[in-house]
């Protein structure tokens, strides 16, 4: 089944997760569990397509978004697998893969706010706020309060602020 929701989201470079990690536990955010995740990103005409396998998280994901620092609006549609093997052999063979980003993740919820405390090869650190309106009653105003509050009490200034995924940073490194 394909789940498809809104999200408000911001990515940010964070030189101190141990804050963030302080913060969430004062807020008694929920812990879900350390995940290693590999995310293959496939060449698409449109957004972003990516293969997740992880020990927690397992999907094909699908989104749409502008690349701009702040809270941006991400149309997501994502299909649980439960096995990997043959559909990245069908993706890769099909679209060809654009790049693989190797991470871990430290995966929190509070309410229908997740948190990803990230650590990306290559790459660095970084925090993740995704406000979730998984069945369209939350809004996109509340979402962006509820994003904005967090960055707030992480303290993420707007230099820290990433417009692009994980992929495009990569990508963009890659070629150097």
């Amino acid at each position: 089944m394909i789940m498809e929701h809104l999200n408000i989201e911001i990515k940010a470079r964070c030189k101190d997760l141990e804050h963030v990690r302080e913060m969430l536990e004062t807020q008694q955010a929920s812990y879900i569990g350390l995940d290693h995740q590999i995310d293959t990103y496939f060449k698409v005409n449109s957004g972003r397509l990516k293969l997740r396998r992880g020990n927690i998280e397992r999907a094909l994901i699908h989104y749409r978004r502008e690349d701009q620092a702040g809270p941006k609006k991400s149309f997501v549609k994502l299909f649980e697998v439960s096995s990997d093997t043959v559909l990245k052999e069908i993706l890769s063979d099909s679209l060809g893969i654009l790049v693989v980003i190797d991470k871990e993740r430290e995966i929190y919820f509070i309410d229908n706010v997740k948190f990803h405390v990230d650590t990306v090869v290559d790459l660095g650190t970084f925090v993740e706020i995704e406000a979730i309106d998984k069945d369209g009653t939350i809004g996109e105003e509340k979402l962006t309060r509820q994003c904005r509050t967090y960055m707030d009490l992480f303290h993420i200034q707007p230099e820290d602020l990433v417009q692009s995924s994980y992929s495009d940073l990569l990508l963009a490194k890659q070629k150097g």
